[in-house]
């Protein structure tokens, strides 16, 4: 047989797969070679056009084995963040449309019920999926569904750490429900997994001998119709004291009276799949704890399976990133700065320490962790304990610094609140990813932070408008007593190549004029000023001229500048890479209102709607806020301005 002919019958199977009807025809011994098809087609696809690549990697069997045994869409599949469901994506009626994966008018990178009547909750953010899938399971169960339908939420090993997790498990063990949670264990996250939990799962392996002789039990009595709901508790209490003594270690889960099965091999399909035969029908929740091998079937990944989270384009036959590091000449990225900075500002002050959740690379917080390892604190997916515990360490005398994204940071919104606004604490927020973030789309834009800070009482909220800029705002809270302090920049690199300027203190409250003008007022906050300065500059050609300002600060807003705009009498603009409502449009046009002054505020940013994914030039043109949308936006304001109705 030529090369030709045995490339044509190794990828038949897949090419036939349209939906999971078509992958349950096929009889069990063709599932492994629909597993190495779509890790071909995976490596192939994801080597060209990037995105979460050793996630899904690993959970081909996982995937395969799911829509294989349960009866999908009616029986749901509940995939947490969704790293992991690009091969669910690939069996669900998308292999075609695949290579618009993340791209403007393709695919979402995560589950989206808008796409799919297979992806059955929206994700982006970790550990939702067992609460979400409970709701359903008992949905069912409220329903009356007949047949059975199955729920089954599949869960990571870091995502199953934090908070939310642990509060959809506790509710399971006392609601009545038919809920399976999957375990996904790579004992990876993005970084390495951190915490007593992720140690335990790490060396959670009880008696094999136990293992296999409480299964083959369980199999056994399953037959002979011997385990029934009205022994339920009596077995469970039973069974976990035996595996105590056997195993010398109690189980976590079964503590929540939780039927608990595994450790077993999750990259071995015949397992998988029998073992989701055997429980797929028992009443009561359940957790199936599956071992897998992050990037499994490329070595690469499985050898550096953090650097192959989401490793940009790649050669697929060498393994080779075409993602290089910082050239010299080059402008860093933001985070860089950051990061670079904060290591430059804890050497002179020993107060400053790093709190991240789980982040220290996405942040740059890992610069610091290498030099001063003992004033890092990587605290894992839980954001709210981030801040709390933050709040915790400025209370007696240190100065933390919180960098978290800012989607991410959403969730602490109430510890933000209560545990450091309340009192007053100087813990600053380092707010990464702010704005649009591009082909992550809308589960990771960070849109609402500057809207979401300017509520909270003694919130000091800044953004800076190119790399020196965050530099001297990282100066001016570590130097001052402000209070929280909150500083939101961009993903991605800057403009600047000489990002290293000696840095000063810059006044809350005090914006600068970057351009004088008074036919129109232009007002912005953050790396947005690049693009209006542009529109600017081009609308003096035309004959308008508009004045240009960098507030620089939300909260406390600068007073001074917003009467000198009142006074010009002139239409007014704001521009900011967030939500229009209730961030600095909203800020300029209560207080000048609240002041006298009637003109028209113009206010470009994020439109009250979720944008999708596509690159971040083209959602700041769909969004109208990019440097051809501001002029336009001068233009128009000038125009009216010259002949108001």
């Amino acid at each position: 047989m030529s090369e030709k002919t045995t490339e044509k019958a190794s990828s038949s199977l897949l090419s036939s797969i349209n939906s999971p009807a078509d992958l349950r025809k096929l009889p069990v011994e063709q599932l492994p070679q629909v597993c190495a098809e779509l890790r071909r087609f995976l490596i192939d696809s994801l080597s060209k056009n990037p995105g979460h690549f050793a996630s899904s990697m690993g959970a081909v069997e996982i995937t395969v084995a799911l829509h294989y045994v349960f009866n999908t869409p009616y029986d749901r599949i509940v995939w947490d963040v969704g790293h992991q469901a690009y091969g669910h994506k690939i069996l669900t009626g998308r292999r075609d449309v695949f290579a618009q994966n993340r791209r403007l008018g393709g695919l979402s990178g995560f589950p989206n019920p808008d796409e799919s009547e297979y992806d059955t909750f929206a994700a982006g953010h970790a550990s939702n999926s067992i609460s979400a899938a409970l709701g359903m399971s008992v949905a069912s169960r409220l329903n009356g569904d007949s047949p059975r339908r199955n729920i089954v939420a599949v869960i990571g090993d870091a995502s199953i750490s934090a908070g939310l997790a642990f509060e959809g498990i506790n509710n399971a063990s006392n609601t009545p429900n038919n809920l399976l949670i999957i375990l996904n264990d790579n004992d990876m996250s993005i970084d390495s997994p951190v915490g007593a939990l992720s140690r335990y799962l790490t060396h959670i392996n009880t008696s094999r001998l136990y293992n296999d002789m409480r299964y083959k039990i369980f199999r056994v009595l399953k037959r002979l119709h011997l385990v029934s709901e009205a022994r339920r508790g009596a077995l469970l209490r039973f069974n976990n004291s035996l595996k105590s003594l056997l195993s010398r270690q109690q189980n976590i889960f079964e503590g929540f009276n939780i039927r608990y099965f595994g450790p077993f091999d999750g990259n071995d399909l015949p397992t998988v799949i029998r073992v989701l035969n055997d429980i797929r029908d028992m009443e009561g929740p359940r957790i199936l704890h599956l071992r897998t091998t992050k990037g499994k079937g490329y070595a690469p990944a499985e050898a550096d399976p953090a650097s192959w989270h989401a490793p940009g384009r790649f050669d697929a036959a060498t393994g080779e990133r075409a993602e290089a590091a910082h050239k010299e000449g080059k402008p860093l990225k933001y985070q860089d700065v950051f990061g670079n900075t904060l290591l430059e500002l804890a050497r002179t002050d020993d107060r400053i320490v790093a709190v991240t959740a789980a982040m220290l690379s996405g942040t740059s917080v890992a610069t610091m962790q290498a030099a001063m390892p003992e004033r890092v604190f990587d605290v894992g997916i839980s954001e709210g304990h981030a801040v709390t515990f933050a709040g915790g360490l400025a209370k007696d005398g240190m100065r933390p610094f919180v960098a978290i994204y800012s989607s991410f940071l959403q969730r602490a919104y109430d510890n933000i609140i209560h545990d450091v606004a309340l009192n007053r604490l100087p813990v600053t927020f380092c707010i990464d990813r702010a704005g649009l973030v591009g082909e992550d789309g809308a589960t990771h834009h960070g849109a609402y932070d500057l809207a979401y800070l300017r509520t909270v009482p003694g919130m000091t909220v800044a953004s800076g408008r190119n790399e020196h800029m965050l530099r001297n705002l990282l100066y001016t809270a570590q130097r001052g007593d402000y209070g929280p302090f909150a500083i939101r920049y961009p993903r991605g690199a800057g403009k600047l190549t000489d990002w290293h300027n000696d840095m000063r203190v810059l006044e809350p409250g005090r914006g600068e004029k970057l351009a004088d003008g008074c036919d129109v007022a232009v007002l912005t906050i953050g790396p947005v000023a690049d693009d209006a300065a542009q529109a600017v500059a081009e609308a003096r050609k035309r004959g308008v001229n508009a004045a240009l300002y960098d507030m620089i600060y939300l909260k406390p807003v600068d007073e001074e500048i917003l009467g000198e705009v009142g006074r010009k009498n002139c239409p007014v603009i704001t521009v900011e890479d967030g939500t229009v409502n209730g961030g600095l449009g909203g800020a300029v046009a209560e207080w000048l209102a609240s002041n006298g002054y009637t003109r028209s505020v113009t206010r470009l940013g994020i439109p009250d709607r979720f944008i999708p994914q596509a690159t971040p030039a083209q959602q700041h043109q769909m969004c109208g806020f990019d440097a051809d949308s501001i002029l336009r936006a001068i233009m128009s304001a000038a125009a009216e301005g010259k002949d108001p109705k």
